[in-house]
This record gives structure tokens, sequence and C-alpha cells, in this order.
């Protein structure tokens, strides 16, 4: 599969090392995509860089990882690349950095989940691996026993399934959680945010009796 990473931060560049050795490919993608290609050269013929128009109109899957105010700031053309396709959003709002934009997120009665899909109409936004620390996602990778559990959540169970997977490939377990609002469970300031909690242990944490995928 052909993953395309808008915002090759911390989360990004992780799950593009997990995604490579997994066997997909992977296009990293910043406002200065040249400072990736040190990274793109490491992670061989599979990884290749571009802007954040190209990633997103390249990959099949999108992982959305940005500051949350900049998601209002994405061009036109990232927009249009972005309807109908799949789009892991793993963004969190933070007031303090991102401004109105952050608190219009924090705010929103339904989650940040579902903010973004206002400013990205016509995308399959699954909220994903906004709960992930970094260095945990980085370290405990296809840990042995439980996974580092990953809570999902969207509106489109296609888009869900193939999410399941990308997480499962990347050394980590999925739980979807339910729909795109559902994701107000696990924004930031819940006990699941960066709880280092195992797929059973976000159940608990959650209050859910249902299977991971």
């Amino acid at each position: 599969m052909k993953i395309g990473i808008i915002g090759s931060g911390k989360i990004g560049s992780i799950l593009a090392k997990l995604w490579v050795k997994a066997g997909h490919d992977v296009m990293l993608s910043s406002r200065h995509p040249d400072q990736l290609k040190t990274l793109a050269k490491e992670l061989g013929m599979r990884a290749s860089v571009g802007t954040p128009e190209q990633a997103a109109q390249w990959g099949d899957v999108i992982l959305l990882s940005i500051p949350t105010g900049e998601i209002p700031k994405l061009s036109q053309n990232v927009r249009d690349a972005l309807i109908g396709k799949i789009v892991m959003d793993s963004c969190n709002p933070f007031p303090d950095r991102d401004g109105e934009y952050g608190v219009e997120a924090q705010r929103e009665v339904k989650g940040s989940g579902v903010w973004a899909t206002r400013h990205l109409p016509g995308a399959k936004i699954v909220k994903a691996f906004n709960t992930v620390y970094f260095q945990q996602l980085a370290d405990e990778a296809h840990r042995q026993g439980d996974l580092l559990g990953v809570p999902l959540a969207g509106d489109d169970k296609e888009a869900l399934r193939v999410v399941a997977k990308l997480v499962q490939d990347a050394g980590l377990g999925p739980l979807v959680v339910g729909d795109l609002k559902s994701a107000k469970q696990f924004d930031n300031g819940t006990p699941a945010f960066v709880s280092g909690a195992s797929v059973h242990e976000l159940e608990e944490i959650l209050g859910l009796n249902i299977k991971s995928p």
C-alpha cells in the first residue's frame, strides 16, 4: 500500500519506518521536503520525499500528523486530493500552540476528529495514533505480550478496517471504539491519552466490552 505522510515529525517518521519494514511504500512530506531526504535514504527504496500536495495525491491512504492549527491552512490542492481517501488523523489540539483553531477543536463537543472533517470535506477520516507518545511508539512497537493499544474511531467501516490493518502492520494493537464522534473519548486530556495502555487495558479505561479487529 502507498501511504502518504503529511507531517513527517516524530510520529510520522517513526510510523514511516515501521510501515516500510512491513512492506509498504511511503512518501514523507513537509513544507521543507529537502530536510527529509536523509531519512528517506535511510529507509531505502520504499521511501520517497515530496510536498504535502504530492503526498496527498500519491498515497492510497494518508497519515495526517501536523499541528491541529495547521489543518485549516492546508492548500486547496491538498484538500481536493484527499476527497474520497482514507485519512488517519493523529493530530491533537493544544490551544497554547494552535491558537483559535486549537480552542475550537478542543471545545468541539463531538471531538477533534469531527472538527477536522469540517476542514477536510469528503475525506474518510479515522482518528488514529493520536494517543501514542512518540518514544513509546519507537520503543514498544512489536513488543511481546499485550501490544501497545491504538484506539480508532471513524464513520466508514472499510476505512476502519484498512487503518486497523496498518496499525497491526506497525506492530501495535488496534481497538475500534466506534464512529468518529467516539474519538472524543480518547482526545488529549482523557485517561486514554498517552496512557501506554495495551488493547485490553484500553477497553477497561474506555469502559468497552468489544473485540479488537
